[in-house]
């Protein structure tokens, strides 16, 4: 390990969907200090899901202040930087913004995603994206299709990470990281793709540069100000905060597997090449060092329950508590009633565009081999086991790339038993739910600690920053039931079935 200062810590800021979140990570301390900013999603025409870029930005800086305050004068080594991936905004030629930005689960760019997937050049292959409508180049397409003359003005097309770097640091930037989920970037070379740029009508400087995940900017002097941190304090500008989570729960090397469960789901495993032959359901990005992370991801994870919460038990809610904690957990009770298998009921749980492990952005949810004898603890409980059964499919595709050895868990659905429970029986093998403290900001805050030369690589960085006593990175095993895993079984081929002979002449 190398670095002067043994006290100084290391910010990992997560900018997601929902929230902005930054955590100071020290040597042998875990999180020093910890403060969010909540972000609204808004839904719109067309099945748009944008953020307010300007909002982004405030709450990025808000975030930073609280956490450097909070840390009461420990010197800050550098700030790493996490983002959601596949958003999408356009700049003017002063660097403001044109559009919202369109975020991962915008689905507005359907016909464009599924013309750039018959492409010749077979861009999922080269680029490692699927071409879905989440994916930048589809939102580029339509921009271009839809709004023309809007799109005419836009001087720098732009993701998350670059619009948060242009904030602290001045500079349009993105990592490859970050770059390798716009369906634009050659995984081969490292460089925007021509054919891509082509298909989309896209010139090279029109995106922003591309820099490596370790690269370091100077934080500039006006967010210096606002924040509390010198001027020229490194910025370090991460990664994508899929990628991010595999280092977040110590899956960094091939044969294990990071299981996330919030809202969305993923199943991501680290490779040391890109999957050859290509794999037409699993996605590609990068994550530095020689490393890929291949996986798949679903649109539909928590959702499905606090989604069966409004939906369907709406009832089951107390005065002042729709929605909430307490009502959720009265409709996971509901469906831990109900028999293993749903008592034949098998969901197809696209209650927003699908992805993972089937790209159809046209496939939409549906509940089948339902009958008089059910009632709505079958439906919500077919509803977490269709997402538990797409989760193992995406599994069992990982363990062709490389056998899976171990499954690392996290998110705040596994804070129930029975979500633990039904993705352990989809998987059919172990799972060691770890905590989710830190998450991506710790898997930022890792990356940016071996950037700035703390650590010699990124497990001596993870094993700096994650301590046995403060719950980051430990986790509990929940074997697979036995009853549970032939019912696993049984609803696959049962839906297979069913679909079969819906769709047959």
């Amino acid at each position: 390990m190398t670095g002067s200062d043994p006290t100084a810590v290391v910010i990992g800021l997560d900018v997601g969907t929902t929230a902005v979140k930054a955590v100071a990570f020290g040597v042998g301390v875990g999180p020093r200090a910890t403060a969010s900013r909540p972000l609204t999603l808004r839904s719109g025409p067309g099945g748009r899901e944008e953020q307010d870029a300007p909002a982004v930005a405030t709450a990025v800086l808000d975030a930073l202040a609280d956490c450097v305050a909070d840390l009461q004068g420990v010197p800050v080594a550098g700030i790493a930087i996490s983002t959601a991936m596949h958003g999408l905004l356009g700049l003017g030629d002063d660097g403001r913004p044109l559009t919202p930005v369109a975020t991962w689960a915008d689905g507005r760019a359907v016909a464009q995603a599924r013309r750039l997937a018959d492409h010749p050049a077979d861009l999922h292959a080269a680029t490692g994206t699927p071409m879905h409508p989440m994916a930048p180049a589809a939102k580029l397409a339509w921009f271009r299709e839809e709004e023309p003359e809007l799109a005419a003005t836009v001087h720098r097309w732009v993701d998350l990470k670059a619009w948060v770097l242009l904030g602290l640091t001045g500079r349009v930037a993105t990592d490859r990281s970050s770059a390798s989920g716009w369906g634009l970037l050659d995984l081969a070379t490292g460089d925007w793709h021509p054919a891509a740029l082509d298909a989309v009508d896209v010139a090279a400087d029109h995106l922003p540069d591309l820099v490596d995940p370790r690269e370091q900017l100077p934080l500039a002097a006006e967010p210096a100000a606002r924040i509390g941190l010198p001027a020229g304090t490194p910025v370090v500008a991460g990664a994508a905060d899929g990628p991010l989570g595999n280092i977040g729960v110590g899956a960094i090397e091939p044969g294990v597997v990071a299981l996330s469960l919030g809202t969305s789901a993923a199943a991501r495993a680290v490779v040391a090449d890109p999957p050859h032959p290509h794999d037409p359901s699993l996605f590609c990005y990068g994550l530095g060092d020689g490393r890929w992370v291949a996986g798949g991801a679903l649109s539909t994870g928590g959702l499905a329950a606090s989604w069966a919460a409004r939906a369907l038990a709406p009832d089951l809610a107390g005065p002042d508590e729709p929605g909430s904690g307490p009502h959720l957990q009265r409709v996971l009770d509901l469906a831990d009633g109900a028999p293993p298998g749903s008592g034949g009921v098998v969901m197809l749980p696209h209650l927003v565009t699908p992805r993972a492990p089937r790209w159809d952005p046209l496939r939409e949810g549906a509940w089948l081999g339902v009958g008089r004898r059910h009632d709505r603890a079958d439906l919500v409980r077919a509803a977490l086991e269709g997402v538990a059964r797409d989760l193992g499919e995406v599994v069992d595709r990982l363990d062709r790339l490389h056998p899976v050895q171990e499954v690392r868990a996290t998110g705040g659905a596994f804070r129930s038993a029975l979500w633990q429970s039904l993705v352990a029986a989809a998987l059919d093998r172990p799972l060691v739910v770890t905590s989710d403290v830190g998450g991506t900001a710790l898997g930022a805050a890792v990356l940016g600690w071996w950037a700035l030369g703390r650590a010699d690589d990124l497990g001596a960085a993870r094993a700096d920053l994650v301590t046995t006593g403060d719950g980051v990175g430990t986790g509990h095993q929940v074997r697979p039931d036995a009853d549970l895993v032939a019912a696993a079984r049984s609803s696959r081929a049962h839906l297979d079935d069913l679909v079969a002979r819906l769709t047959a002449p």
